[in-house]
């Protein structure tokens, strides 16, 4: 048999688990104000999430033949790589001025061979 105050311990110690995870989730998640847009290529499609004209949350780049190969993402001064997949996310949460307008651009490479260089011009 339980007692009240335990009860009520175990309560308050799931409300706090509880609203740690959503803070959490919070924080974690894209602030309302950012935008997104995408273009594909021949051989990949890139998609980058940024608010305004300079700040770059992140680029996801994926293959649209659904085949693995050596996805890159660049802007500005960033340069990220990943190898054997078809998809990724490159979390970039930087602001990188260019002016008059960014390029954020996505890569794909197969067998050591640039396939295919493509950007999305912001804003």
């Amino acid at each position: 048999m339980t007692t009240p105050q335990r009860t009520q311990r175990g309560i308050a110690t799931a409300t706090a688990a509880l609203t740690a995870a959503v803070g959490l989730l919070l924080v974690t998640a894209a602030p309302a104000s950012a935008e997104v847009k995408s273009t594909c290529g021949t051989y990949i499609c890139v998609a980058t999430a940024y608010q305004g004209r300079d700040y770059v949350q992140d680029i996801t780049v994926t293959t649209r033949d659904g085949l693995p190969g050596t996805l890159r993402a660049f802007v500005g001064d960033y340069r990220g790589s990943k190898a054997n997949v078809s998809r990724w996310r490159f979390v970039v949460n930087r602001e990188i001025r260019a002016y008059p307008r960014l390029a954020v651009c996505g890569g794909l490479d197969r067998g050591g061979r640039v396939i295919e260089n493509h950007c999305v011009m912001i804003p």
